[in-house]
Order: C-alpha cells, then structure tokens, then sequence
C-alpha cells in the first residue's frame, strides 16, 4: 500500500515557500490555484487550498482554521541533526513548541507549521526505537 499526505493550508505561495526552505522539499506536480505535490520525503505531501471557516467534512460541523490546531494524527520528519533543522523551520514560519527534548532512543523537537498543522522533527540516537522496545 502506498501513502500520501494531504495538508489543508489557505495560502498555496506560502505554503510552498515554507514546505521548500523548512524541509527541503521540491515542488512535483501543480494542480493549478488547488494544490500542489511535494516531493522529497518518504511519500508525497499535496498542499492543498482550502478556505479558513469552510467546513472540514460533509459530517461534522467543525470549521477549518489556520490557527495552531490539535489533531491525534501528525508528521514526523526524521534528520540527521535537529538543531539546525529546528532553526531552519523556524526561519521559514514554524514554532518551536517545546524545548527539544534528548529520550534514550534520540532527540525530538515538537514543531508548528504557518498553517496550525503539528509535526516534529526526530534524531535517531545509537539505537532509535530499538532501545526502548520490548
């Protein structure tokens, strides 16, 4: 099974700029004024235009807002080095949301991008995951 990614945002011109200088990725395919594809990464990442305040579903009366929002599913970049990847997020609109934190499997840097969306970058350390599982 192959995987996409799929990111609201209300500004496509902003969101490439800050998709590209953040995270190095590449514009793919253009989808016109709807969206563009993102390359680079594990899967591709679809920036896509959707207006602040129009609903999110057909199901649910929730309303889209580019204000830092929580949702149970988010990104996960992994870098080779965290501090420099953290200030370059940071540069290019993004919030360091907690200082990075060092666990025995590595280090981790909760992030916010422009548009509200929660990611983090990891630094694998020795191990990764390895040292903690059972």
């Amino acid at each position: 099974m192959d995987l996409l990614i799929n990111l609201d945002v209300d500004e496509l011109d902003k969101a490439v700029r800050f998709y590209t200088s953040a995270l190095g990725l590449k514009v793919g395919r253009c989808f016109g004024a709807l969206g563009v594809e993102m390359l680079g990464s594990s899967a591709p990442i679809y920036l896509l235009v959707k207006s602040p305040g129009t609903p999110a579903s057909d199901t649910t009366s929730q309303r889209r807002s580019y204000r830092r929002h929580w949702t149970p599913v988010h990104l996960d970049f992994i870098v080779d080095e965290i501090e420099p990847a953290v200030e370059r997020a940071k540069v290019a609109g993004a919030r360091l949301e907690q200082p990075i934190a060092t666990h025995k499997w590595g280090k981790l840097a909760l992030m916010a991008d422009p548009f509200g969306h929660g990611f983090c970058f990891v630094q694998f350390l020795s191990r990764g995951y390895d040292e903690i599982a059972e």
